[in-house]
């Protein structure tokens, strides 16, 4: 019997060929947190008493309220950044990117294991690694031993074929995907994403994916690794970490859900949960009060040149706030050198440091008692954007540039 990516990625990490649903113990190669969830791994991993097992690779990030909006934050960053100092751990500190960003863009590769204290940590399997979120203390105990455990998960196939219709993408594939079966459809399952569609997608637009995957309770999201992998690393100076990996013809799947692309169509998860999927075009009725683009799932170079576009020479709605982050420093660099940020500007757009933002609720947008905004993020839940009197829907960045303009989703 052949085996599934997460069954080849965890066997070679325990060391022998493993079953689906065995209990493992693995190496890992990545440990993150960021400083939501950093202090308390700091503070259990000194309770072991131990030195980090490889600093080189332990990699803290400062993102989800950067720069600080009030002074228990602050304190909060300067713990990570002391402890970063004290045990020569890696700091990515503010302005420098979103955590799953900056993992793709120059900390993960293909084969890994990387286990972060967040939940969308699971970004980095559009690269072939099996990157999973776990809590604090489970980080912690990584941090320090450099292995952990796993019940090796089942794996649903999911298969795309065709082609997407225009100004569709794989964000409103992934919505669709979602709203076909649920919130909790792939619960400690692992989605292994295949097809033409897939093979022709960009790296950005898988990334976008596999940072989705837990949105439907997956504990991965999982692709083979290709010549588009192999040139995504070869930009960011990582051609010789690039390996093959395939899924096996004979792998034993739970389930295989085979997808048409061509009938996917703009999709918008409504509010509050982001398996109440609706087509946009069900929703022109929907007045919005702020757009945001960005965050680890549509905050990429890619995504802000599709705002742009819809952008240019045009103004945002006089009702609307539009606010854009761009994922990370890297992407902000290139959107100045590709004179996106001009648009934005002259559209009428705010522009905050590269960072989680408004995604989180903590600081950079949040919403007013009754508010609707349109966002490219992964989470609507009630609540999410610091109000829980606010209204949160989910769409790709074409359909949030739209909306911005038009003043109503669109």
């Amino acid at each position: 019997m052949g085996q599934t990516l997460a069954q080849k990625i965890l066997s070679s990490h325990a060391g022998h060929n493993v079953e689906i649903n065995e209990l493992v113990i693995a190496s890992v190669d990545v440990c993150a947190t960021q400083d939501g969830t950093g202090p308390l791994a700091i503070k259990e991993f000194k309770k072991l008493g131990k030195k980090l097992n490889n600093p080189q690779r332990t990699i803290l990030f400062i993102d989800h309220a950067a720069p600080s909006p009030r002074k228990e934050l602050s304190n909060a960053h300067n713990t990570i950044r002391e402890f970063a100092k004290e045990y020569g751990a890696v700091l990515s500190d503010i302005g420098c990117g979103v955590c799953h960003q900056r993992l793709i863009e120059d900390y993960v590769n293909p084969g890994e294991v990387l286990v972060g204290a967040d939940s969308h940590t699971c970004t980095s399997g559009a690269l072939g690694a099996f990157a999973t979120g776990m809590g604090s203390t489970d980080i912690a105990v990584s941090m320090a031993y450099g292995k952990t455990w796993f019940k090796v998960p089942p794996s649903f196939k999911i298969e795309v074929n065709g082609k997407f219709a225009p100004n569709v993408c794989s964000k409103d594939l992934m919505l669709y995907l979602i709203g076909l079966i649920g919130a909790d459809g792939a619960t400690y399952k692992v989605l292994e994403f295949c097809g033409e569609t897939i093979k022709n997608m960009s790296m950005s637009e898988r990334f976008t994916l596999a940072n989705m995957a837990v949105e439907a309770g997956a504990k991965a999201g999982l692709f083979e690794t290709d010549e588009k992998t192999r040139e995504f690393l070869a930009s960011r100076g990582r051609a010789d970490k690039f390996k093959e990996i395939k899924m096996d013809y004979d792998a034993q799947y739970e389930k295989v859900i085979k997808i048409d692309a061509s009938i996917v169509q703009s999709m918008v998860a409504c509010p509050h949960t982001v398996d109440n999927v609706k087509m946009a075009s069900e929703l022109n009725d929907v007045k919005v009060n702020q757009v945001f683009v960005g965050t680890c799932t549509n905050g990429r170079i890619e995504d802000l040149r599709v705002v742009a576009e819809v952008l240019k020479d045009k103004t945002v709605h006089p009702e609307v706030r539009l606010i854009i982050v761009p994922a990370s420093k890297d992407t902000y660099i290139q959107a100045s050198k590709e004179g996106l940020l001009d648009i934005f500007i002259q559209a009428g757009a705010n522009l905050l440091p590269s960072g989680c933002g408004p995604c989180v609720g903590v600081h950079g947008g949040i919403l007013g008692d009754g508010e609707v905004c349109l966002a490219t993020q992964n989470r609507n839940f009630q609540g999410r954007m610091g109000n829980t009197n606010g209204f949160i829907y989910l769409s790709s960045p074409y359909t949030a540039a739209k909306a911005a303009i038009n003043g109503y989703i669109s």
